[in-house]
């Protein structure tokens, strides 16, 4: 039973991973974002677009955090194809009501950064989640997206709401 919808099953309906051998070798980038509602108690703490709490500077370790998580994406997502990881950059922008997590991954190789985009915006806002508890429960993480990504067999951008 050849299943030509879910790329993650083989002929029998198991999951298997990908066969990339045939793909050629393009410059793959990936961009995510993630959207955090930390509470008015939370924001108004915030400072030249950091936060400190007693464990240490929230955003910098939350972009350490999602740097790490995108390096091991593959041990972290069963049927993930490992990837030489060339480049990802974090940044987090404070508004009045949130903080935004962007991510952008970026490797020259047979398979896309989506998922290391996603890891690395996923695990920092888990990690502003974890520094910021002790301050107040009233924190949610709302969105996690895709963006951006180019290089492979189709482009993709998501359209501005």
């Amino acid at each position: 039973m050849k299943n030509d919808k879910f790329s993650h099953l083989d002929e029998t309906g198991n999951p298997a991973m990908v066969d990339v051998s045939s793909k050629p070798m393009t410059v793959r980038i990936a961009k995510a974002e993630a959207i955090v509602i930390l509470g008015d108690q939370i924001m108004k703490a915030i400072a030249n677009n950091e936060l400190y709490t007693k464990k240490g500077p929230v955003f910098q370790t939350a972009i350490i955090a999602g740097v790490m998580a995108a390096k091991k994406t593959a041990e972290l997502i069963p049927l993930c194809h490992p990837v030489g990881l060339e480049d990802c950059q974090l940044s987090i922008k404070a508004q009045t009501d949130r903080i935004t997590i962007l991510a952008e991954a970026k490797v020259t190789g047979k398979t896309g950064v989506e998922m290391e985009a996603l890891t690395a915006v996923s695990v920092a806002a888990l990690t502003v989640y974890d520094m910021c508890k002790a301050l107040s429960h009233d924190i949610s993480i709302e969105v996690i997206k895709l963006t951006e990504k180019s290089g492979g067999k189709k482009d993709f951008k998501r359209k501005q709401a």
